[in-house]
């Protein structure tokens, strides 16, 4: 009898985001899509589910992913010139998810890093540790005319319950982008709790799917998932088709 009390479950659509700014789709270079026909199938669902604007970020991480615009651009080619895609109403285009460690620096001083338009440069940190001099970089690259984004500050464990540390960053003038999972609890009980106070704080400024795999997948299609947090996100007002759209 209780049932007429219990909340619907959410129609789990992203019409409203419409750009997803932080994805791994493009194939067989970094921990993403494995192969083109994944990263087809990928991006047809994510199609479905309302999204039309995607913008690949793959990993630039020497150590395991020493990708460079040579092979990011090899990558989108394949992915571009595929006839499944061609009558869908989807953009495709790739910019980088750097990883903020001693290759770092070198990359920001010899080359010209893979930018979102307007020249915004996303940029993460290991899980493990805060990078040493993170601050020290994103002043530079603000220096260097390009605009720093730090990618989902929520799932840095080293900065939970320390709300200082990524206020500090907004204070600095980079922006913030929520992995959109996070809310769901799909990264853990802590993720998803600092993910709600930083959206209560309005800290955030973009959001993404982060999107590697078919797991991700079932956890963005499934609204038993998004049961609390789907309101939440869809009435934030994230700026990704203001800055990207």
């Amino acid at each position: 009898m209780f049932s007429f009390f219990k909340k619907p479950l959410p129609e789990v659509r992203f019409d409203w985001l419409g750009t997803d700014m932080h994805s791994h789709l493009l194939p067989g270079i970094d921990d993403g899509s494995p192969d083109v026909e994944s990263s087809i199938r990928y991006i047809s669902a994510l199609n479905d589910l309302g999204f039309n604007r995607f913008f690949c970020t793959p990993h630039i991480f020497m150590e395991l992913y020493p990708n460079n615009r040579e092979t990011i651009t090899a990558a989108l080619n394949q992915v571009k010139q595929s006839d499944e895609l061609k009558g869908r109403n989807i953009r495709i285009d790739a910019a980088a998810e750097y990883m903020v460690n001693q290759d770092f620096g070198p990359l920001v001083k010899e080359t010209n890093l893979l930018t979102l338009p307007g020249n915004y440069v996303l940029i993460e940190m290991s899980y493990l540790a805060e990078s040493p001099d993170i601050e020290a970089y994103v002043f530079d690259l603000s220096i260097k005319g390009y605009k720093p984004i730090l990618a989902h500050p929520e799932r840095y464990n080293f900065y939970h319950g320390m709300p200082q540390k990524i206020e500090r960053f907004k204070d600095m003038g980079c922006l913030l982008q929520l992995n959109l999972l996070s809310v769901t609890g799909y990264y853990g009980k802590e993720v998803k709790e600092t993910s709600l106070k930083l959206l209560k704080n309005k800290w955030y400024d973009l959001a993404g799917t982060d999107f590697h795999h078919d797991k991700h997948l079932r956890g963005m299609r499934e609204p038993r998932a998004w049961k609390d947090g789907f309101d939440k996100v869809k009435a934030y007002g994230f700026k990704n088709t203001e800055l990207f759209g």
